[in-house]
């Protein structure tokens, strides 16, 4: 891969805030090319929103190339073009299918080469169920398409890593989902996540599942049969694991620097920590993949699309992240490293 090869963002849902979000990053002027997977119709659109005719330009794109920086958003899109009367804020099968088109284009190119890393702009998981694909969000479609068995979700900001051992299934699930193949992959993520940003012997604290993290099986047998024999296995590796630590204080031992990752067992476990920090700095990303991705911790916001309100910060955040993880972030502050 070139040091010219373009980073690539994906719109999202077309409906939602995704396209003034990059029209936003692009206008305040890039510091890496990039191309745009998506519609230029919804981006010409979103920059007349913003008011900012004048100042970009969007072109349409047949490939990848060197991409594009500053005053040019270069689009590159191999579906059908969006109506120009979408209208913003709702639900519509025409813009989901639009979203998993522009993913799945994206990640071909990325697989073969051709862009360095992918940023995600949110989508929307009733429009993609309403065109009919049937995947529950980003990081399945992505894991899906790459051929990708071991992966896991990641939420970051500046304060706090945490990694999912399970991620879009009901909480009644969850137990029966977990293992010690499954704790052990997410372990061995947790430290491949932190490598690439940077941190040489990564300490990662593995949360428990139950009040307490089982309080010596009173309220859960799933530390010791799963859990604590997996972070035994990880530290005969060499890895730096701990615990199972009761959810209820390890998220702030590690905020509080004593952690550099925290592995989550469930979604809502991992998520609020992070999202309650504030959502304009958290960066989902995907770890496992031959590819490095990264998107917004936010969804589409449909009550505020078109209309110019959506910060742009944790789209900025990602691309920033994507960046360092592919070593092309001159001047950018890293992470803190704990």
């Amino acid at each position: 891969m070139s040091t010219g090869t373009p980073l690539a963002f994906t719109l999202g849902d077309a409906a939602g805030v995704g396209p003034e979000l990059i029209a936003h990053l692009f206008a305040e002027g890039l510091p890496h090319p990039a191309v745009v997977y998506g519609d230029a119709g919804a981006l010409r659109r979103a920059c007349h929103a913003l008011g900012l005719d004048s100042r970009l330009e969007v072109r349409s794109l047949e490939a990848p190339g060197a991409g594009t920086t500053g005053g040019v958003i270069g689009v590159l899109n191999r579906w059908n073009a969006l109506p120009a009367d979408l209208p913003w804020g709702l639900e519509d099968p025409r813009a989901g299918r639009g979203a998993y088109e522009y993913l799945c284009h994206a990640i071909d190119d990325a697989l073969a080469g051709q862009v360095r890393a992918l940023v995600t702009a949110p989508l929307h998981k009733g429009a993609l169920h309403a065109a009919g694909i049937d995947f529950p969000g980003h990081t399945e479609i992505l894991a899906r398409r790459t051929g990708t068995a071991d992966y896991a979700m990641m939420l970051a900001n500046d304060e706090l890593r945490v990694l999912l051992v399970t991620i879009h299934i009901a909480l009644s699930r969850v137990p029966a989902a977990l293992s010690q193949e499954a704790e052990l992959r997410a372990i061995r993520l947790a430290q491949r996540a932190c490598r690439q940003a940077g941190i040489e012997r990564p300490r990662i604290a593995v949360a428990g599942l139950n009040p307490h993290a089982g309080e010596g099986g009173a309220f859960g047998d799933e530390e010791a049969r799963h859990i604590a024999p997996a972070i035994a296995t990880a530290r005969a590796e060499g890895l730096d694991a701990s615990g199972p630590w009761p959810g209820d204080t390890v998220f702030m031992r590690a905020r509080q620097g004593e952690f550099d990752i925290v592995v989550a067992q469930y979604h809502d476990q991992g998520l609020i920590p992070v999202k309650y920090l504030g959502l304009d700095e958290g960066v989902n990303v995907t770890v496992g993949l031959p590819f490095i991705r990264t998107s917004v911790d936010h969804g589409t916001a449909f009550d505020i699309a078109g209309r110019g309100l959506a910060s742009p910060a944790s789209l900025r955040a990602a691309m920033r992240m994507a960046l360092r993880m592919t070593g092309h972030a001159t001047g950018l502050a890293p992470i803190r490293p704990g």
